[in-house]
Formats: structure tokens, sequence, C-alpha cells
């Protein structure tokens, strides 16, 4: 196979199989076979570009050719002239190895419909639980094997589930239209909730090695495009301008978080110890001016509180030193609303850092053992905390524990560095 041709399907494939899915399921008001056509396309791809050479509009090459699948469906199934009176459609029907752009794709807009599509898949006859599942394969093109692992679930459970939704929008009649102002409300949070849920499964491998560290690259791009095309979309939503200044907060730190170490690979560094110098502080600056903007609005809410949250630790690279005890504050403010185990985790670790290591490790103590057995954060604030009481075989026992939870190498060898220094710590020392 010719690699060039191979390669450029599968940048196409990445960078636009949202946008494309979003476009054709809008306008034949069927997810499941929008899918299916974009799939065969990309078959077809592989097979005449090697031949035939990599056309100068892959995208619209694409569109083309999966717009003829459904065309063609449509025609089995008697319903080819409602398709073709569609003025999008008429006249755009290639002959047989057309490789020519689509003129829809430089003149409309096609992320709109992305947004309208995740709406739909948050449409409230679907189940709430595999709502943000559904716009993360849909609109996100992510397999259902990554989106299981976020969720803790089996791959072929969450296959499962996404396969119901998706005969569910076509059984129920689900339509494709953006819906009522009156509705809007109870579907933007699951919209919100999935472009976060994107940008955290991107961040937890961002500078991941080889074509891995391209696609979460690439996914954290496309999530933060979305928590602002919201912004833009839902002027009038604190928590969708809150979810866009968290966004930006964490990727202000991407060249902080992950620098070269001697022996060439790459070391982790803790939000507390990164370089200040290394933010991107346009991008504070702009999330500091959502966060003002979304409080204007009076409408308080999680992604806010979290955004104010890292907004506190950003503080640092103006007065050097971490605001602990606000920080401590603002997390009691998120677990009124949403107490999550991150957000009890992140309490702890402030309250013990702001008030000394035993209130933290009072409140970790607060969590079920079956909520925090396999949570490495968990057990990796506790090291962390009976350190600074100079308990360094419980540190180390903690620590150790958290490690063999760790999946990313370069956060493993962090773990594994900080637990040298814990075991050649002096013996003779005794709890403060």
């Amino acid at each position: 196979m010719n690699t060039r041709a191979a390669e450029a399907a599968a940048l196409t494939a990445r960078d636009a199989y949202g946008r494309l899915v979003a476009y054709l399921a809008w306008r034949w008001s069927d997810l499941a076979a929008a899918e299916d056509a974009l799939g065969d396309a990309l078959v077809k791809a592989l097979e005449r570009w090697p031949r035939d050479g990599v056309p100068e509009q892959p995208e619209g090459w694409l569109l083309t050719v999966a717009r003829r699948e459904l065309l063609q469906s449509a025609r089995h199934q008697g319903v080819v002239q409602r398709l073709a009176d569609d003025p999008l459609v008429r006249g755009l029907l290639p002959r047989e190895g057309d490789a020519a752009p689509d003129p829809f794709l430089t003149a409309h807009p096609i992320p709109d419909n992305r947004l309208r599509l995740m709406l739909v898949c948050a449409h409230p006859a679907i189940e709430r639980g595999v709502r943000t599942p559904l716009m993360l394969q849909a609109v996100l093109g992510l397999d259902a094997q990554r989106i299981a692992a976020a969720f803790l679930v089996s791959p072929t459970a969450m296959a499962q589930r996404l396969v119901r939704a998706k005969q569910k929008i076509a059984q129920a009649g689900i339509r494709f239209e953006q819906p009522e102002p009156a509705d809007l409300p109870q579907r933007t949070h699951a919209v919100l909730e999935a472009v976060y849920a994107a940008y955290g499964l991107a961040w937890e491998r961002l500078g991941a090695a080889g074509e891995q560290a391209s696609l979460n690259a690439e996914l954290a791009a496309e999530a933060l495009y979305l928590a602002e095309l919201c912004v833009a979309l839902m002027p009038h939503d604190a928590e969708a301008r809150g979810l866009w200044a968290l966004l930006l907060f964490c990727e202000s730190r991407r060249q902080a978080r992950f620098v070269p170490a001697p022996d060439g690979s790459e070391r982790f560094v803790p939000l507390h110890e990164q370089d200040t110098a290394r933010w991107n502080h346009a991008h504070i600056e702009r999330a500091n001016a959502l966060l003002h903007e979304a409080a204007a609005l009076g409408q308080l809410g999680p992604y806010q509180l979290e955004a104010a949250i890292q907004s506190a630790h950003a503080q640092r690279a103006i007065t050097g030193r971490v605001p602990w005890g606000g920080i401590a504050q603002l997390y009691q403010g998120l677990l009124q609303i949403a107490p999550t185990l991150g957000a009890r985790v992140g309490h702890a670790v402030a309250l013990g850092t702001a008030h000394g290591a035993g209130q933290g490790l009072a409140a970790l103590d607060e969590l079920s053992e079956a909520e925090v057995r396999n949570h490495a954060p968990w057990w990796v604030a506790r090291a962390h905390l009976l350190e600074q009481q100079r308990r360094w075989p419980d540190a180390a026992a903690a620590l150790r524990h958290g490690m063999g939870l760790t999946e990313d190498p370069r956060l493993r060898a962090h773990l594994w560095y900080k637990l040298q220094a814990l075991q050649a710590a002096p013996v003779t020392d005794t709890p403060a």
C-alpha cells in the first residue's frame, strides 16, 4: 500500500471525522448511517488514493463519496426524492471517481453542525449515562475502548450502550434539529460535560510519544475549539465560560508539565514545581477574563469553581506563592455543588497544605475504602501528607500503592524518584 496515501487518509480521518459525521447526520437525520457511510468512504480512500493519488481536497473527497453512499441507500429506501429536493444535495452528485472538492466545505461552516449533533445526543429520551460517551464517539471520533477506560467499564459494555443509544435515536424518531430555547438548558450541561471529558482524556496523555502524542494534541485542540464554540452559541451560559476558562488554564501549562530529562526522556513536573516562565500567559489572561464575565452572569457552577482553583494556582506566576488557604475554600464551595472523588482529594491536599497535614489526612480518611482502593491520586495525596509529618515508612507504602495504579510511565518514573527519596530519609526522625 502507498504509505503516503494511507497516512493522508488517516490524517484526514482524525482531523475531519467529527465535522463530517455531524454534517452528514444532520442532513440525513441518521447518525448510524452517517458513520457507516463515512467508514465506507475511508475504505474507498485506502483503495483508490494509492492508485489515483491523494486528491487536493481529501476532506471534500470523503464527503462526496460518503454522501453518494447515503444517496444510494436512500434510493433503496424510496426516499431519494426528498433528498433530491434539498438544494445542498441537488447538483452535487459527481461522476464515479470524481475527486473534486465539495463546495459545501468552503461555503458553509461545519462546526455548528457538530454542536447541534451534540445537542441531539443530549436528548432527554437518551439515557443520561450514555449521552457523553455518545458525543465522544459520534462527534469526536473516539473508539469504544478508549471511552470505556474513561468511564471504568468494559469496551464490550460501552459498545453495547452506544449501539442502543443510536437505535434509540432512530426508533424514537428524535429529530435532528436545534432544540427550542426552553429545551436548551437541560441539554447544555451534557454538551459541556462531553467537551470536559474529551479534554480530560487528552490531558491524561498529553506529551505521550509518537502517534499518540499527535492524537492527544488534536483531541485537546478540538475540545478547546468546541468550548469556545459553546460560549459563542450560548453567550448567557456562565458555565460555558467557566469550562472554556478551565481548559485554557490547563492548556496554559502544557509546555511546563513535561520537560526534557538529561537522558533524553521526558520528566513529569508537578504543578507547584513547574517553571512559570514556561506557562502560556496569554491563555491565563484570557481565562481570567472569561471567569470575570461568567461571574457577572450570576450563575455559579462547578466549572467556574474549578477554573477559579486553577486561577489561584496561576497566581504563583505573579506572587511567587500558592494561596492554599483560598484554594481550600474554593474546594469547599465546589464540594457543596459537585462532591466528586477528585474534588474531595483536591480539597484534602489543599486543607493539609494550608492548615496542617493532620487536617488533610483526616479529610482523606473520610472517604470510603471502596472509593479509594483503586484511585491513584488518593494514595499519592496520602503519601504527600504523610511525608509532611515525616512518617517516612507510611508515606513510602502509600506511594508504592499509588505507583501500582499509575499507567503513564512518566508519572510512574516521577513517583519512583520520590519513593527513593522517602526510603533514604533518616529513620530517626519522629512525626511532627
